[in-house]
C-alpha cells in the first residue's frame, strides 16, 4: 500500500490491511483496572480511553503518550466563490500563516501542550513560494473545482492527494509519532464536508448545512444549502467508488485526510479527530474499511450538524462538547490532555498482585490483534 510508484490505487486493499486494535489486551486492561481498588466507573471515560490506547499500542500496561503531533491539512475550495463562507474565497493561506507563526488558537494551544505542529498544503490558493517548502511539497493543485457544477479534482489529482495523505501517515509512524491530533484549515471546506456526509448518510442538504467557522448570515446559509444540494446531485451517482466520490466533491485536502486516516490505521497510529471536516473524511474512510474507526476517537462536538450525523454513523462519542466552530485542530487539542491523562492513569495506577499470574501470557490475546502480536508486550 505504501508503494507510491504503483500506477493505480485499489482501496479494497485497506480492508485486508487494517485490523482491529488488540481486543484480547483490551479485556486484560479492563481486568487490570479492576485490580486497582478504585470503584468501577469512578474514572468515567478515562478508563475507556486507557483501554482503547492499550489495544491500539498492543501493550499492557499502556505506554504514556509521549510524542503526539498536530497534523493539519490545508486547502481552498472553489465553491467558496459562491460566498458560502464568512471568509473570502482563496484566503486559507492566511490561516496557515497564523498557524505557522504561532498566533492561531490551535497553534497557541499546541504550544501550551508542547505538541509539534505540521501543516500540509494540498490546494491553497497562493503561490507555493509564499510558504515554506516543507509545507507545500505535497500540493496537488491550486484551489479546487466548484463541487456544485464540476469535479473538485481530476481522477489523477484525487489519487495523488490520497497517496500524499498516505505518505504523511507513513512519515509520522516512521518518526515515532504515537498519537495524531488531526486538523484542517480551509475556506469552503465545511461545504465539501457537508456534501460528503449528506451523500453517505442519505440526508438532505438542509439537514447537514451549518453556519461554518464564521457564523454566516441567513442568505449565505441558503447559498451554502444550494451548493450542498447541487453537490449531492453529483455525488450520489458515484457513491459506490470512494475515490470517485472524493474527486467529485471533496477537494485535495479532504482527499488527503482520508488517505491519511486509512494509512494511519494500517500503521496502527491512533488519531484524535477534530471537527466536521475530519469527521467527513473518517466517514468516507469507514466506507473503505469498516474496521478503521476503531483507531480513532472524536475529540469534540462542534457546532456543525453534519458532524453529529457522521459521528453517530461511526458510533464515535465526542470527548468534549464546547461548540467550537473554528478548525485547525483546536477542539481536538483540547481533548488531548484527557487522552494523555487516561494513558498515565492506566500505566501508573498500582494494582493488586492477586491473580497476577493469571495475566501472564496475555500477549497471546484472542487472535484479533494480528499485527499487535509483533509488538513487545509488558504484561503486569
Amino acid at each position: 500500500m505504501t508503494d507510491h510508484a504503483t500506477p493505480t490505487l485499489d482501496l479494497d486493499d485497506f480492508s485486508d490491511l487494517i485490523e482491529r486494535p488488540h481486543g484480547g489486551l483490551r479485556r486484560d486492561a479492563e481486568e487490570r483496572r479492576a485490580r486497582t481498588g478504585l470503584p468501577p466507573e469512578s474514572l468515567g471515560r478515562l478508563d475507556e480511553l486507557g483501554e482503547w490506547l492499550t489495544a491500539a499500542q498492543g501493550r499492557l500496561p499502556v505506554n504514556p503518550v509521549r510524542q503526539p503531533r498536530l497534523i493539519v491539512f490545508a486547502g481552498d475550495h472553489g465553491v467558496a466563490a459562491l460566498d458560502v463562507s464568512a471568509r473570502r474565497a482563496g484566503t486559507a493561506h492566511t490561516l496557515v500563516r497564523e498557524t505557522l507563526e504561532g498566533t492561531s488558537p490551535a497553534a497557541i494551544l499546541a504550544g501550551r501542550l508542547e505538541v509539534p505542529v505540521r501543516v500540509v498544503d494540498m490546494a491553497l490558493d497562493c503561490d507555493p513560494s509564499e510558504l515554506p517548502a516543507d509545507v507545500t511539497r505535497h500540493r496537488v493543485r491550486r484551489s479546487s473545482g466548484r463541487l456544485d457544477i464540476e469535479d473538485s479534482l481530476t481522477e489523477e489529482e484525487a489519487e495523488r492527494a490520497f497517496r500524499a495523505g498516505m505518505a504523511v501517515a507513513d512519515e509520522e509512524a516512521d518518526a515515532g509519532t504515537d498519537l495524531v491530533v488531526l486538523g484542517d484549515l480551509s475556506v469552503g471546506g465545511t461545504t465539501a464536508a457537508g456534501t460528503l456526509i449528506a451523500a453517505l448518510c442519505g440526508t438532505d442538504a438542509s439537514v447537514v448545512t451549518g453556519r461554518g467557522g464564521g457564523e454566516i448570515d441567513d442568505l449565505a446559509w441558503m447559498r451554502k444549502c444550494a451548493a450542498v444540494r447541487d453537490g449531492l446531485r453529483r455525488a450520489r451517482p458515484v457513491l459506490g467508488d470512494q475515490l470517485e466520490l472524493l474527486a467529485a466533491v471533496a477537494g485535495a485536502d479532504l482527499t488527503a485526510m482520508t488517505g491519511f486516516l486509512l494509512q494511519s490505521a494500517v500503521r496502527r497510529t491512533p488519531v484524535v479527530l477534530d471537527g466536521v471536516v475530519s469527521a467527513a473524511c473518517a466517514l468516507v474512510a469507514q466506507r473503505v474499511a469498516f474496521r478503521a474507526p476503531d483507531w480513532w476517537v472524536a475529540g469534540h462536538a462542534g457546532a456543525e450538524p453534519a458532524q453529529e450525523k457522521a459521528l453517530d454513523r461511526m458510533a464515535l462519542d465526542p470527548l468534549l462538547e464546547q461548540r467550537i466552530r473554528i478548525g485547525g485542530g483546536t477542539g481536538a487539542l483540547l481533548a488531548l490532555p484527557l487522552v494523555q491523562a487516561a494513558a498515565e492513569l492506566a500505566a501508573r495506577l498500582p494494582v493488586s498482585e492477586d491473580d497476577a499470574d493469571a495475566k501472564d501470557g496475555a500477549e497471546d490475546g484472542d487472535g484479533d490483534g494480528g499485527a499487535a502480536d509483533s509488538a513487545a508486550l509488558d504484561v503486569t
